[in-house]
């Protein structure tokens, strides 16, 4: 029960960024969102911090699922650009929303945040130093294209008309292309 409660909580406070477009979640605005006290919410998560912190777990462990689902095997067997096409693939595909938006902006501002979001991401995106320059570069290329994508359609600022998402996604093919002749 505890499980669930707490999960019903952490998609309130996602709602709470849907419906103010942004900004700040409250412990007072997140229990009031799933019909708890104050004191009820805070048996959970004690304190803003703790619970920022949740939301930005449970906002990673969607990334996660989407990019292990996208990738098909485990991370670890996974080259540098078989992590990146499913970063770009995740990134191009999946709808995204200002609550997504929201959190990721909001790390930058927050160390304890940005600590969660890099050490989850980070095995996604990082690429060894072993790797060529011009691969390191297309490589990083893709996964900004893919990054500048879904930012652009989460917020709704200069979103890229849907006829435009195919030829993005055969630039960052061609970008991703682990061999050139």
């Amino acid at each position: 029960m505890a499980r669930s409660a707490k999960r019903r909580i952490l998609e309130g406070a996602l709602e709470l960024l849907r419906v103010e477009g942004g900004g700040a979640i409250t412990l007072d605005a997140a229990a009031k969102q799933v019909g708890l006290t104050k004191p009820g919410l805070m048996y959970h998560f004690p304190t803003k911090e703790a619970l920022m912190l949740a939301v930005v777990g449970h906002v990673a462990d969607r990334w996660e699922k989407l990019l292990l689902d996208r990738l098909g095997r485990p991370l670890e067997t996974a080259s540098p650009h078989q992590r990146i096409r499913a970063y770009v693939e995740v990134s191009l595909d999946v709808p995204f929303d200002s609550a997504d938006f929201a959190i990721y902006a909001d790390v930058h501002y927050r160390t304890a945040l940005t600590d969660t979001w890099v050490r989850r991401m980070e095995p996604w995106l990082d690429l060894p130093g072993t790797l060529p320059e011009t691969v390191r570069a297309r490589l990083t290329a893709a996964r900004l294209l893919a990054d500048g994508y879904w930012i652009a359609a989460a917020t709704g600022v200069l979103p890229v008309p849907g006829r435009d998402r195919e030829q993005l996604r055969a630039v960052a093919d061609d970008l991703m292309a682990e061999e050139r002749s």
